[in-house]
């Protein structure tokens, strides 16, 4: 396994060097590429896709790479940062555009694969790009073989093979073969795995004696060793390199060689596969790659490093997408814990809740240890106060954008700030607040709704799909576990198809529950039953918005439900209702003690009153902006103070 070399002066486990680019997949599954009518957008690029997925176990990545200076370049250092890779060597090319790819999945063994990479910016980089001191603060140095394949990416690869040699730095090569990357199919074979080439071979030949791991498909050793049979091509490889081979075998799992190559194939070290259905091959070697380097630099011996890797390609096998598919430590280790145990895991991981929610809750793309939200998604209040001043639609829209420019101005010193906007007055503030550094979330209630409605209509799912990924999906409903069978059971079936829509578009999903306030017992008591009801039904909110409760032990019960039934939730944040400055301090310090509680979204308290100074016209916009950037500002130091006590 891999030495520990000065592993405490080096603050990186890895640096890999290539590919950072954008996958288009195919959203309709089953058909031609020229069919399919929607597309996903992730992060791609074997360099890239391994990175976050070392990340997500748990090790310290970084890129050296190029992208463009454009949405997609953005997209792409944001996310492999938001992810955990050191971004700090990612480039920005002035001159070229990010890389891209379109492909689809057409069926178990066919996926269409297009690469849009002439003159793109990964493929820009030059040997002027690769530091010493930066190649020497890891403990490896990732390389794959489309990095090869020009003059330019050649001499910047392997002067970092160099750099990492001179600093004691390991080398790993993932061969990540691609033909059409290399000029030897036309542009639209991008899904061909395999083309002969005595050049390539002769290329890659030089590049493996510089490495101590060298991971790829028996294809892939294919063209590495000159030999169309496997045996005779590792022969070949290990006459010029002493580097430990890892050979990927699909759904057997793999071997791995260390020394001299045996007579038959499986006499090596074996690594055994994981029985499960495919979805999608396409980032199952990356994934694999992520998880034998997990192994590798932790040392792990070579059966543990493989049950790691093969354990993460079998997940992402059965994922849509490469990047966003690929594992946490935490889903891995259950994975590998099911597995052992009587029963092991469902070959259709595809459809297994338990892999679904582990994965959907311990990948999430930004960390929000508190939330301070300034909350105006208020539309039937704002509604008959403008009534009452004889104003239309566009004084509440106007009024609108006063709070979130004061929310804008309060930002800086408010702690996770954020802000819940409607689309119907808000829309405008809503879109230019998108896309910064706030949380946003957004109702989907028709108000003034009993039983629950959504506002854009029945089909939500259809509704989420035209919003930002970033928009947290805000559901307001008046609900207590007595209410009438029949209400109960139309609001619990809306919350549920919400919850699954909200899956199914990768929202984050806020559930206010309120008790109706005209009926006894509407308290802390029936606020924690709702909790534990929606918990009984299977809805699994990344957040709930709950009512302030009046004491410590309150909170404590709520916080324990939450726990009990979904210990990664995000928490809950405490809504204001309206109360006086007295009232919410007294619920934030009662709050204080309870660790799942993580923010607050107050509204009414910060500008009613100043909204209905401002609809009668004794108040103008300059000093309404003022008032509610102060107001935000007091309520933060409201909650911060309670959390001191």
């Amino acid at each position: 396994m891999a030495q520990d070399r000065d592993a405490a002066a080096r603050p990186l486990d890895f640096i890999a060097i290539g590919r950072a680019a954008v996958d288009l997949y195919g959203e309709q599954v089953g058909g031609r590429l020229e069919d399919m009518a929607s597309f996903a957008k992730y992060v791609g690029g074997c360099p890239a896709n391994i990175s976050i997925g070392a990340a997500r176990l748990g090790l310290r990545p970084a890129m050296l790479t190029r992208v463009g200076d454009e949405h997609m370049g953005r997209f792409v250092r944001e996310t492999m940062e938001a992810e955990g890779v050191d971004v700090s060597h990612v480039t920005t090319d002035p001159a070229r555009l990010t890389g891209l790819v379109i492909l689809g999945i057409r069926d178990h063994e066919t996926f269409p694969l297009i690469f849009y990479r002439e003159n793109c910016a990964d493929m820009a980089i030059d040997a002027a790009d690769v530091d010493a001191a930066f190649i020497a603060s890891a403990k490896a140095l990732v390389v794959t073989g489309t990095h090869f394949s020009t003059p330019g990416t050649d001499a910047a690869s392997r002067k970092a093979i160099g750099l990492a040699q001179a600093a004691g730095t390991l080398v790993a090569l993932d061969i990540d073969y691609r033909p059409v990357l290399w000029g030897l199919t036309g542009r639209g074979m991008g899904e061909n795995r395999f083309v002969a080439s005595d050049a390539v071979s002769l290329h890659l030949q030089t590049i493996v004696p510089l490495c101590d791991l060298v991971v790829g498909t028996e294809e892939e050793f294919h063209i590495a060793g000159g030999s169309t049979d496997t045996l005779p091509a590792l022969r070949r490889l290990r006459e010029l390199s002493t580097a430990i081979f890892v050979v990927k075998l699909g759904a057997e799992g793999c071997v791995v060689f260390t020394g001299a190559i045996p007579a038959n194939l499986r006499d090596g070290i074996r690594g055994p596969g994981f029985p499960v259905e495919v979805f999608n091959v396409l980032g199952a070697g990356d994934g694999f790659m992520a998880g034998l380097l997990r192994g590798w630099l932790r040392g792990a011996d070579w059966p543990e490093a493989c049950r790691i890797a093969n354990a993460c390609g079998a997940l992402v096998v059965s994922r849509h997408g490469c990047a966003p598919a690929m594992p946490s430590w935490t889903e891995l280790s259950d994975f590998l814990a099911r597995s052992g145990a009587s029963g092991g895991v469902p070959k259709a991981l595809h459809d297994d809740a338990r892999v679904a929610y582990l994965h959907r809750s311990t990948t999430r793309r930004k960390a929000w240890p508190e939330v301070r939200a300034l909350a105006f998604d208020h539309r039937l209040q704002f509604e008959k106060l403008a009534e009452q001043h004889n104003a239309g639609p566009e004084r509440i829209r106007r009024f609108k954008q006063l709070i979130a420019e004061a929310a804008r101005q309060a930002v800086p010193e408010v702690p996770g700030a954020g802000v819940i906007i409607d689309d119907r007055f808000g829309r405008d503030s809503l879109y230019a607040m998108t896309g910064g550094k706030l949380w946003v979330a957004r109702p989907v209630e028709l108000p003034g709704h009993t039983p629950l409605q959504f506002e854009h209509g029945p089909d939500i799912a259809t509704t989420l799909r035209t919003w930002p990924a970033e928009h947290v999906v805000k559901v307001l409903v008046f609900y207590q576990p007595d209410d009438p069978a029949d209400l109960r059971a139309i609001q619990e079936s809306r919350v549920a198809e919400l919850a699954r829509a909200c899956i199914a578009t990768g929202h984050e999903l806020l559930l206010e529950v309120i008790p109706p306030r005209a009926r006894p017992g509407a308290d802390a008591a029936a606020v924690l039953a709702s909790v534990r009801r929606f918990y009984e039904i299977g809805v699994q909110p990344d957040w709930w918005k709950l009512p302030p409760a009046p004491d410590a032990a309150a909170w404590r019960a709520l916080g324990d439900a939450v726990r009990t039934s979904d210990p990664r939730c995000r928490g809950i944040i405490v809504l204001g209702q309206d109360v006086s400055d007295a009232e919410l301090g007294r619920a934030f310090a009662a709050a204080a003690g309870e660790p799942m509680v993580k923010g607050f979204a107050v509204g009414r308290t910060i500008f009613w009153q100043l909204a209905e100074q401002w609809f009668a016209g004794a108040l103008d916009d300059a000093a309404a902006v003022q008032a509610i950037a102060a107001n935000y500002l007091r309520i933060s130091d409201l909650w911060q103070a309670g959390r001191q006590q």
